[in-house]
């Protein structure tokens, strides 16, 4: 690629090629993208990977986390949901108080660096948490955890920059995805490795590590993952603009002088600096992306409170209006419901997507949700095979009307914003879907533990109280994907923003010309 020269660079926005800058990381992954047509296999897949693992340790412990806090003998069983839900909320109030600041480190150090230290923090700090001996260092662990994980906001920037406009529906949908995938996974590993020596004895012993330390092995699993995703991102490219309008090497006497006396590129430099203080003071008064960050927050307070409370629901005995299943046969439950959303949201969704509208597919997805959710406790009074067989199906459906509102969201956000600002954008609605989390398990458990003493209420008694409180949410969610709350504008396709960028370069054009004639 040649060098661009001073009078080339005085003029940029009057040719009609795009010009990219030898040394910046952005520009070469938009010269890449220009000349390839196909979709980014590569960089899909280890992305794939990287949100896999970032989502794995956030939900693997609620298939067990009710007899880890039970072996730390803190509480009565009628308790025990107050203390599961303040440690599986200090994860998410960790990610609350940091969100932003990695959103933020991301603009101006690059998107990789920040990915680097998230799953470096999923290495160290998930493996120290499997081996909790108290609830102090349990709850401490997770929060840390939390702390340091605040790769997902720069990760949906990068996967919107990665590929080309017309593939970002999939780009989003892989994050989306395997960010549903891990949270399905994720428990179904807890379930299936949580306390070893009692499920496989003749495997491991009672005085083995994993005797001593019950929920080391899927904590274990989830960092030989992260392991291989912390080598494989090393290959990823940066996508983050680095290029600068002015060389520090040139002199100011050899450049073009233009208004007021300074130089053209001084000028145009300054231009530039002030327009982008202006649209980052001016995030906060972008309305629809605002408000897709509204609604995304709030969706995450019922499904952070759901996957606590079905987990929960679920190994709870009959009298108590649960399933009375095991860790393992939640485990199944959730594998087969991410099998099922990995085909869904692969292979249906960016199609759906691009033919509907990002708006309208999360619309709907909030309104089926609503009879889906109320059925759920009347599945408890189900037994056998048909037990089993309505499970899995509301599981999946569930899971896949999440997954559609969480990619339709993200979508939406992308849209919002230009590149400069995307990770600062999903870093804050990372910070607020994180408080709304952090709220969510706590919420879910004291409302889990409250139904357990009401079974014979009056009004809907036990888990009916639970799953209608989910869906007073989720009516809040449906109305504000509507106008005025949601603008239109926020549902873009790649070739209105096509047309849009066009627009833009070319006034961008005349302002130069009107400069340069002056």
């Amino acid at each position: 690629m040649a060098a661009t020269t001073s009078d080339e660079r005085t003029e940029p926005l009057l040719k009609e090629e795009v010009e990219y800058y030898e040394n910046c990381p952005g520009c070469k992954v938009e010269q890449r993208k220009r000349t390839q047509k196909g979709y980014p296999v590569k960089e899909f897949v280890l992305l794939a990977l990287l949100v896999l693992c970032n989502s794995l340790p956030i939900s693997s412990l609620f298939p067990y986390l009710y007899f880890m806090v039970k072996d730390f003998h803190i509480a009565k069983p009628q308790d025990i949901g107050y203390y599961a839900g303040y440690i599986g909320s200090s994860f998410m109030f960790g990610r609350f108080l940091t969100s932003a600041l990695w959103g933020m480190a991301a603009d101006k150090y690059g998107r990789k660096p920040i990915m680097l230290i998230g799953v470096a923090s999923v290495i160290v700090l998930n493996t120290i948490f499997g081996m909790s001996v108290n609830f102090w260092m349990a709850i401490s662990t997770r929060f840390l955890l939390g702390s340091f994980n605040g790769l997902l906001g720069p990760v949906k920037a990068y996967s919107s920059e990665i590929c080309r406009d017309e593939h970002q529906a999939l780009g989003l949908s892989i994050v989306g995805t395997m960010w549903g995938i891990g949270l399905i996974i994720g428990p179904a590993l807890g379930g299936f490795f949580a306390q070893p020596a009692d499920k496989y004895p003749n495997i491991f012993s009672k005085d083995s590590l994993f005797g001593r330390f019950p929920y080391l092995l899927p904590c274990l699993c989830n960092t030989a993952i992260a392991v291989i995703v912390f080598v494989s991102t090393f290959w990823l490219p940066e996508t983050l603009h680095k290029h600068h309008l002015e060389d520090d090497e040139e002199e100011d006497d050899d450049a073009e002088v233009g208004p007021r006396g300074k130089p053209v590129q001084e000028h145009v430099k300054e231009g530039a600096n002030e327009r982008q203080q202006t649209d980052k003071k001016s995030l906060f008064r972008n309305w629809p992306a605002m408000a897709s960050i509204i609604i995304y927050c709030v969706f995450s307070l019922h499904d952070m409170a759901y996957s606590e409370i079905f987990s929960l629901w679920a190994v709870s005995p009959r009298e108590y209006g649960g399933l009375d299943f095991t860790t393992s046969d939640v485990g199944v439950v959730l594998a087969i419901t991410g099998c099922g959303l990995l085909i869904f949201q692969t292979l249906i969704f960016p199609p759906m997507a691009n033919l509907f509208g990002a708006i309208l597919v999360t619309r709907v997805g909030s309104v089926l949700t609503i009879p889906v959710l109320t059925m759920y406790p009347f599945i408890g009074m189900l037994s056998g095979v048909l037990l089993w067989l309505v499970t899995n199906c509301a599981s999946l459906l569930k899971n896949i009307l999440s997954a559609t509102i969480v990619t339709g969201m993200f979508l939406l956000l992308n849209n919002c914003v230009p590149q400069h600002q995307r990770g600062a954008a999903n870093g804050l609605a990372m910070t607020g879907m994180s408080l709304f989390k952090t709220i969510g398990p706590a919420v879910g458990g004291s409302l889990f533990a409250w139904s357990q003493t009401r079974q014979n209420a009056s009004f809907l008694p036990g888990s009916h109280m639970i799953f209608f409180i989910l869906n007073v949410i989720m009516v809040i969610v449906v109305l504000m994907t509507f106008e005025p709350f949601l603008p239109r504008s926020t549902d873009r396709h790649p070739s209105e923003d096509q047309k849009d960028s066009k627009s833009e370069q070319e006034e961008q054009r005349k302002e130069q010309e009107q400069r340069l004639s002056s």
